[in-house]
């Protein structure tokens, strides 16, 4: 090694909260260790950096990037850290800090027990330590990785329970899961609820009423209630990872059979979504409930009679985002467009303010019904046209002319009001 006097040093410590750091020394720990080893060889240290990042990945450290560059630019040409590993656990970082010093910028690298200097044997033996590091990284993965997939085979699925159970240390290494005997009841209620037909906001109120909550005390969310519903683990298997079709038979007690949550899923089951075009509701974002102010949401109705036929209706409704109690009636759709007919003449108060293909529309409507472009029939114009587009037009047509509309109206008793 070259005289220590003609090295500048950079003190450099590194922890991640990662698990396989958790035995590492502290970060303060390090800086108090070396800046001591400093001061008692006399080492230069014109520079301290520290960071809390994993080293598993390559140029992901901003600071030990930071540190590289500084090394380039020669404002030192010495690291004092802790250990190697403190360093580097992945080849390309390892490669930068050799590179350096084929490049003569970086002269030195001092640790706790051991020094690297600018020579074959001590930049191998760098080398072999960090790759040593890389290596125990690797292998620990693997091991967790096994030592989960052996977990699962025991029938412990490896994470939180879901609402129901508990989990209580056992006198083995493993945990038991055992059945929460003041929630499981309403848990089993629910599914029986849901494959009664009962939607999830019904179970959702049910469950409040009932004053059932979650483990943190907070009432249960619509979301988290379809996740249970959803859930295998409740009749005594489990999936993991997720979406990874690898199933495992759970060493807990199910709360329920396979038969009814069979029947649950095909209750909630989706139907799949139609056509592009074939289902719309022009009038969902452009009216606004008017006791609650949430938005109105369309929703088609199937009505079978005795002589086999069967008619579609299609109604709007307040959406309940802001109420969930709101009791705005529904209102048809044949309904609404009847009463924005009879508004026709307010709704657009001036044609140059509407999307040009909406223009254009009303041109050629004009032209076929050979309404002058007087300022005088314009209203008169526009007027038909909407009037034609709402009893006559497209889904298509029908959206972009209330995208277009100037005038904002609220549903109260199946009644539009301006607001």
């Amino acid at each position: 090694m070259e005289e220590t006097e003609s090295i500048k040093y950079c003190l450099y410590a590194r922890k991640s909260s990662e698990q396989d750091e958790r035995q590492a020394m502290s970060i303060d720990s390090q800086l108090k260790e070396m800046a001591d080893l400093a001061l008692a060889k006399g080492l230069e240290v014109v520079k301290v950096k520290q960071e809390s990042h994993s080293a598993k990945m390559s140029a992901q450290r901003p600071v030990f990037m930071e540190m590289l560059q500084e090394i380039r630019d020669e404002e030192y040409n010495g690291i004092l850290t802790w250990a190697p590993d403190r360093l580097s656990r992945n080849a390309g970082d390892l490669g930068s800090l050799v590179d350096l010093m084929d490049a003569k910028k970086l002269a030195h690298i001092k640790t706790h027990s051991q020094e690297f200097g600018n020579n074959p044997n001590e930049k191998f033996l760098l080398m072999i330590l960090c790759s040593q590091a890389k290596l125990e990284n690797d292998n620990r993965a693997i091991n967790v990785k096994r030592g989960i997939r052996a977990k699962c085979e025991m029938g412990w699925r490896p994470c939180m329970p879901p609402l129901g159970y508990f989990t209580r240390a056992s006198t083995g290494k493993e945990r038991d899961v055992i059945i929460d005997q003041e929630r499981a009841p309403y848990i089993v209620k629910m599914f029986e609820m849901s494959a009664s037909g009962k939607s999830g906001r019904h179970i959702r109120q049910w469950l409040e009423d009932n004053n059932v909550k979650t483990r943190g005390d907070k009432s249960i969310p619509l979301s988290m209630i379809y996740r249970m519903l959803g859930s295998t683990f409740y009749y005594g298997e489990f999936e993991y990872p997720k979406n990874s079709g690898k199933w495992y038979q759970g060493n807990h007690s199910p709360l329920i059979t396979k038969e009814l949550f069979d029947k649950v899923q095909i209750q909630l089951k989706v139907p799949a979504k139609p056509k592009w075009g074939s289902k719309e509701f022009p009038y969902k974002q452009f009216l606004k409930c008017y006791k609650c102010g949430s938005s109105i949401v369309g929703e088609q109705k199937v009505r079978n009679y005795k002589n086999g036929n069967t008619k579609i209706f299609t109604y709007y409704h307040c959406s309940r985002q802001v109420d969930r109690n709101c009791k705005e009636p529904y209102a048809k759709e044949s309904d609404i467009a009847d009463q924005l007919s009879s508004m026709c003449n307010e709704l657009i108060t001036d044609i140059r303010a509407v999307e040009l293909n909406l223009r254009k529309a009303i041109d050629k409507f004009a032209r076929m019904m050979a309404i002058t472009h007087t300022d005088q029939d314009q209203k008169t114009m526009i007027g038909a046209y909407i009037k034609y587009v709402l009893k006559n037009g497209t889904t298509y047509e029908k959206t972009r002319l209330i995208r277009n509309l100037d005038i904002k109206l609220a549903l109260h008793e199946r009644k539009l009001i301006k607001i």
